[in-house]
């Protein structure tokens, strides 16, 4: 298991009428939070795609707890982990700026080559870092 967090603005456009995030924006913020966390931590998902590995999502879940709205910081912390030796489960808390529990969610990739749709492993760059973080534990 690995587990970093990133800080994100809410910004105006990510609301709705009634001036809370709309629910759709979560699955942004994840998305967001999983690629920037890799990259802060060198593996780029553009890189992936040249060496002809796709990541699609094949599931995804949020549940919604506190509203947040506009211009409010809020912390994503997401948790990667293993599902098997071609799936990435990760798990995702959402913070306010009152450190309150607003939004938790998971999402399950695969690992696919770009050509043909098949699966393969993950790449060995995030399996050593995942396995880094479990060993420091």
């Amino acid at each position: 298991m690995f587990k970093d967090s990133i800080n994100i603005r809410v910004s105006y456009k990510d609301t709705d009428k009634m001036g809370v995030v709309h629910h759709s924006n979560y699955l942004v913020y994840y998305e967001t939070a999983r690629t920037e966390i890799l990259r802060n931590h060198g593996l780029v998902y553009s890189s992936l795609e040249k060496e002809g590995i796709i990541s699609p999502i094949l599931e995804v879940e949020s549940k919604y707890l506190r509203p947040v709205h506009y211009d409010e910081l809020i912390v994503v912390e997401a948790t990667f982990s293993i599902f098997s030796p071609c799936r990435l489960e990760v798990r995702y808390e959402v913070r306010d700026t009152n450190a309150r529990l607003v939004n938790t969610g998971r999402t399950l990739l695969a690992f696919l080559d770009k050509k043909d749709g098949r699966p393969v492993a993950i790449p060995e760059k995030l399996v050593e870092l995942i396995k880094a973080e479990e060993y420091e534990q």
